[in-house]
């Protein structure tokens, strides 16, 4: 009976002792850490997985930092300066969109063929053409092969023609003759689209023979690039402007005054 009743006690003293001792454990679980006295121990007693004031560290990725790899800002950043780059002041007119088809095992698979003008509305203007699977793709890659070959037109007081001019490409002819002003544009389809992105605000066309406005756009731009000026010729024969304007049997005076006023 002795044996029995010091084993319920000596059990009893270990469990109470047990008690205490995580009743301690927990109280020190629950004080708050001691503040370092310096900048070293700060740093060494820093969690390696939380930035410099104790915020997690964010890791490079698609959605981290600028630092730590390609996030949002970066895309933004691509987008402004590509709206920037379009809205340069230049002028684009989508003349004709062609659709073809090619059957494979699985169906149809399409394409899309655009030609596009472009023009700065001052006497500078282009054309080209892209190919892509989707439209707004076809159309970017023939806006950027346009802007890559613009030529100048030299133009008559910034809104027509300096002379009458022929153009021809494959079976297609064109007129282009200069206006009075009050005229407009009398031209048609895509040769319209090339007189506005250049910035003609009187002038008479004509188009004979083929209606295919890939050949047509052409001629018209075989009949710009030989339009010269009273300046470029003057210059080109060693002569002044007056001189050549004042052999249509106009005064010196006039001709001079013209002469002023030629601007290309």
């Amino acid at each position: 009976m002795m044996a029995d009743e010091n084993k319920t006690e000596n059990a009893e003293a270990q469990t109470e002792e047990k008690v205490a001792t995580a009743e301690t454990e927990h109280a020190v679980t629950k004080e708050e850490p001691a503040i370092a006295d310096t900048p070293s121990e700060a740093a060494a007693n820093q969690d390696p997985a939380q930035g410099a004031e104790g915020q997690p560290r964010q890791r490079g990725g698609r959605g981290g930092n600028r630092d730590g790899g390609r996030g949002r800002g970066g895309r933004d950043n691509r987008r402004n300066n590509r709206r920037e780059e379009e809205d340069d002041g230049i002028i684009e007119k989508l003349v004709h969109i062609n659709r073809v088809s090619k059957t494979v095992k699985g169906g149809k698979r399409f394409g899309f063929a655009a030609l596009v003008v472009v023009g700065d509305g001052s006497g500078r203007v282009g054309f080209g053409k892209g190919k892509a699977r989707e439209v707004p793709e076809a159309i970017q890659k023939a806006s950027a092969a346009a802007r890559k070959k613009m030529i100048r037109v030299p133009l008559k007081e910034g809104r027509t023609l300096h002379h009458d001019g022929n153009g021809r490409f494959g079976a297609g002819k064109v007129t282009v003759r200069t206006a009075p002003p009050g005229t407009g544009i009398i031209a048609g389809g895509p040769m319209r689209a090339v007189f506005e992105s250049l910035g003609v605000a009187d002038v008479v066309t004509k188009s004979v023979g083929t209606s295919n406005p890939y050949n047509m756009i052409r001629a018209t731009f075989d009949a710009l690039t030989d339009q010269t000026s009273p300046k470029s010729v003057a210059q080109r024969r060693g002569k002044k402007v007056a001189d050549l304007l004042g052999r249509g049997g106009a005064s010196e005076a006039e001709a001079e005054a013209d002469a002023a006023a030629v601007v290309e």
